[in-house]
């Protein structure tokens, strides 16, 4: 039989089972909703803690993940410390400088053997262990993390600061040995980026400590014969800058404070920014 056409135009058809006989339309029937699509304004899965583009791992982290992460930390708080201390430590203690693997330091032990002292053997070879004390932590930060660290690393910085890291990464996995020796010459390389890309590429750690240690020995002796070659000139500017050692730190120190001051500011006008332009964006 032939449905009438007022059924059609009605959109739907008489149902026996309802009551009065009422029409059964297509909002009637039972439909799965746990497939479509969710509007803004409705919750969707909770997100997990660690599911964070800040942090490097795209995964529940496990022991190592904190191992490393804390090592990290410990690096960054480290290099913080270190810096208001180098100039004092090297009017004070060049040899503890220099063996501590920083070049001024080993420059300046060069520069006090050729008037003299002994202990350039002793400080070239704790110098070069200890100017790779921390290169193994950004490898294995590669390992476990791959590309994902250097992209936390360059979170808030500028494009610039982008592709050049973005150009240490593709010359470490280019050219792997080269980029390691690379690092502990006076070239401005950001060192990190190319040893995290060498542990993500697979160079076996065995491999990168061998090539770095040797790299480091031969910079470390390159540098003390340079403080060698210039001699007692050397020493006597750091008979002068003696005087002065404390006010350079205090400058640093200064630094540095201003620096976490206007970046703090910065962070919140940008802030404040996106939050006012997604407000435009929501007006109709």
């Amino acid at each position: 039989m032939q449905t009438p056409l007022w059924v059609v135009v009605s959109g739907g058809v008489p149902d026996a089972s309802r009551p009065g006989g009422r029409l059964a339309r297509v909002s009637d029937e039972p439909r799965d909703i746990s497939d479509a699509p969710r509007g803004p304004d409705e919750p969707g899965e909770p997100q997990e803690w660690w599911d964070d583009p800040s942090l490097p791992w795209r995964h529940k982290p496990g022991r190592a993940d904190y191992a490393c992460l804390s090592a990290l930390g410990v690096v960054a708080m480290y290099g913080l410390v270190m810096l208001p201390l180098r100039p004092v430590m090297l009017g004070l203690a060049p040899h503890v400088l220099g063996s501590l693997g920083y070049r001024t330091g080993l420059v300046m032990v060069g520069a006090l053997t050729a008037v003299g002292d002994r202990w350039w053997p002793v400080v070239l070879l704790i110098g070069t262990l200890m100017s790779m004390k921390f290169d193994w932590i950004y490898w294995w930060a590669g390992k476990l993390w791959g590309r994902n660290i250097v992209d936390v690393w360059t979170s808030g910085h500028s494009e610039r600061t982008r592709r050049r890291y973005d150009r240490a990464w593709n010359l470490a996995h280019r050219y792997e040995t080269i980029a390691i020796v690379a690092t502990f010459l006076p070239i401005p390389l950001p060192a990190g980026v190319i040893y995290a890309a060498l542990g993500a590429a697979g160079t076996t750690l065995r491999k990168f400590l061998i090539v770095g240690f040797c790299s480091a020995l031969a910079t470390s002796a390159g540098y003390i014969a340079l403080g060698y070659w210039i001699g007692e000139p050397a020493v006597r500017l750091l008979d002068d800058y003696g005087r002065y050692l404390w006010y350079v730190s205090i400058a640093i120190l200064v630094g540095m404070v201003a620096v976490a001051v206007w970046r703090s500011r910065q962070q919140k006008k940008d802030g404040l920014e996106s939050e006012a332009d997604s407000i435009v964006a929501e007006e109709p």
